[in-house]
């Protein structure tokens, strides 16, 4: 028979509290509490409480991991330039992004040390300047050929996919347009449904991504082949103002309005999944939101907020073993 000593190498430990570097399966007797305890992994489909924003606002960009975030721009009492870093357990300040003003609705993709970040607007004109972040600074880059404010996109830095968005300066409101960044923009294939105030596969590509719901208020999803947009299953709440996550194929749609919900949605590259729990905090125009179907981060809100939410589909912990 299989020893616990035979597949570890080792008794199992007594000890006075739970070791903090212990591996999945390991097990060890806690003498304070009197119980035996194993490290174990547990599909939870949750959001937790994460580290606050330094410095509270809404409507800000972002982009990178759950534990390797950036966060640009926003809404306070006035439009902000700030941006912070997270690095999964708390938020640290970096430098303004070089802009006139402040911007909110921004669209921002890559990673922390490489950023681009375009679109957003001050409440009165919809600038078409593009910003980009190197760890360190902010450079301009090649301006878009149509400003817009509240778009979303999908890639990298150095290959981008921009779409939808809102421009009421001289434009039809609610936009369908999309381009390429690689330095420069180019147009590529529009939306079926223009619309602003939506959600996309943030970690996807250029070529392979997803976009879902928008203002008006939409259950509205779309998928895009690199040259057009094809019209998928709908989203099952539909709404503005959310935020998504993950890839074309692995995507994760929370939060939205109106009104504010917590609403989180899972899409399997076929259709979405309702989870049974949503953001413990309801907020249209989550902001924030960086990571995966499976780690994904979800800060700011509708009103100037610095509550910070970690989604976990899977999650270590150790787990009391009991006999019966």
């Amino acid at each position: 028979m299989t020893t616990y000593y035979g597949l570890y190498g080792q008794k199992v430990q007594y000890l006075a509290s739970d070791p903090t570097d212990v591996q999945i399966g390991q097990v060890w007797y806690n003498s304070t509490s009197a119980t035996l305890k194993v490290r174990q992994e547990v599909t939870v489909n949750a959001w937790a409480t994460g580290g606050n924003l330094n410095n509270a606002r809404s409507g800000v960009g972002s982009a990178g991991t759950q534990t390797a975030a950036i966060g640009v721009g926003g809404f306070t009492n006035d439009y902000s330039k700030k941006v912070e870093s997270y690095n999964g357990t708390s938020w640290s300040n970096l430098t303004d992004f070089t802009s006139p003003i402040g911007r909110t609705g921004l669209a921002v993709l890559g990673s922390e040390p490489a950023t681009l970040a375009w679109s957003g607007g001050d409440g009165v004109t919809y600038p078409n300047a593009v910003f980009l972040y190197n760890g360190t600074s902010w450079t301009t880059g090649t301006n878009m050929p149509i400003g817009r404010s509240v778009a979303t996109g999908s890639g990298t830095q150095t290959s981008a996919l921009s779409a939808g968005g809102y421009n009421d300066d001289g434009q039809p409101g609610q936009l369908n347009t999309c381009f390429f960044y690689n330095g420069s923009w180019t147009s590529t294939g529009n939306l079926n449904t223009a619309r602003s105030n939506l959600a996309g596969s943030s970690g996807g590509t250029q070529t392979a991504a997803l976009v879902f719901g928008g203002q008006p208020p939409t259950t509205a999803t779309e998928s895009f082949n690199g040259t057009s947009w094809t019209s998928v299953n709908s989203l099952n709440t539909g709404r503005q103002q959310l935020a998504g996550a993950g890839t074309q194929t692995t995507a994760l749609a929370f939060g939205g309005s109106p009104p504010a919900t917590g609403a989180t949605e899972l899409w399997n590259g076929t259709s979405w999944t309702s989870n049974p729990t949503g953001l413990n905090t309801a907020r249209g125009i989550p902001g924030t939101q960086a990571g995966t179907q499976t780690a994904a981060l979800s800060a700011s809100s509708n009103y100037p907020g610095s509550a910070t939410e970690e989604w976990n589909t899977v999650l270590t912990l150790n787990k009391t073993v009991t006999v019966s």
